[in-house]
């Protein structure tokens, strides 16, 4: 299926790395956690280190622009704007094996991660189908990542629900409607045999979606994407830089906190929004910064200014436009 499943099934095999304290003060008095630590790290060796082919994920343009939600959304259906860009995501039903079940809209980082992960794999091999493990565990092997019992559940649960929710993404004038997912097969819970599902897990893009993707596909550092995994927000903040400071020309641009608001944190709605949105923002840009290194962003009053930077991986042929 293509060198990305071999190079990820490779990692999974390999021996789990030492478990180390989690935190550490310094000499300072600083105290500095295992998250810290290994932010550090990641931006040390993309600073340091080009960008090889294996290092190299991607993601639909304009969910670099508005992405999922970020928190459990009450109802059926979400929507966020930003400038001409736009996303709404409706909850849709998935057959868990005993007939049709209600799943909630997709949100928080899992859904992020994975979606990248497919797309990754779509637009290296051309292939609508993707290859997902045979059980949720499996896959996140694959992606990199630990499969404890709380992350496995939340694995199960987000990507149930992405492979169900209906999108709709609009940009200047025109929208996309449809599933990203045509088909999916659920993994199954067999409590009574405790066996796994007997076909192999995989995920059917659909060709409108493919299409799009393979259009309009934005590189990545996966590097980073594993560094800011901690985040919904941060994983935010960095594919939407990483698709504009290229385009930026000249003195740069001024967005403001209202501005950046809308466009990542709709939620906040209280007597002083802006103020509270920015509290949580500016440490989150602190750590993209951390593993985008190229990045020219400022933090100025009223909110932030951006500079043309070079894209974190390079498009062929120049940066695109």
């Amino acid at each position: 299926m293509g060198d990305l499943l071999a190079q990820a099934q490779a990692k999974a095999a390999a021996p789990a790395p030492k478990r180390v304290s989690k935190t550490r003060v310094t000499p300072a008095g600083v105290i500095v956690t295992e998250a810290d630590r290994n932010l550090i790290a990641a931006g040390a060796e993309i600073a340091n280190t080009p960008p090889t082919g294996d290092d190299m994920a991607f993601t639909h343009a304009v969910l670099c622009q508005v992405g999922l939600p970020r928190a459990k959304v009450e109802g059926r259906e979400f929507m966020r704007q930003s400038g001409s860009a736009w996303v709404n995501v409706q909850a849709g039903y998935l057959d868990e094996g005993r007939g049709p079940v209600l799943q909630p809209v997709p949100y928080g980082v899992m859904p992020r991660l994975g979606l990248a992960w497919v797309s990754t794999f779509a637009v290296r091999n051309k292939e609508r189908e993707i290859p997902i493990g045979d059980t949720a565990a499996e896959f996140l092997r694959l992606m990199g990542m630990e499969s404890d019992g709380r992350r496995y559940a939340t694995l199960r649960k987000q990507m149930h629900a992405l492979a169900a929710a209906r999108l709709q993404l609009g940009f200047k004038g025109r929208t996309y409607n449809g599933q990203p997912v045509q088909q999916f097969d659920a993994w199954l819970s067999n409590k009574e045999s405790q066996m796994r599902a007997l076909w192999p897990g995989s995920m059917v893009l659909s060709e409108d979606y493919y299409g799009a993707l393979i259009e309009s596909a934005v590189p990545l550092d996966n590097r980073a994407l594993h560094a800011l995994k901690g985040s919904a927000l941060a994983l935010d903040v960095y594919a939407w830089l990483a698709h504009r400071l290229h385009r930026i020309e000249g003195r740069g641009m001024t967005l403001h906190w209202k501005a950046l608001r809308e466009q990542f944190a709709q939620e906040y709605q209280g007597k002083h929004p802006d103020k509270d949105f920015k509290k949580e923002f500016l440490p989150v840009l602190k750590k993209v910064l951390a593993v985008y290194p190229q990045a020219r962003v400022k933090p100025v009053t009223g909110g932030v200014l951006l500079l043309g930077s070079p894209p974190p991986i390079a498009y062929k042929g120049g940066p695109s436009r």
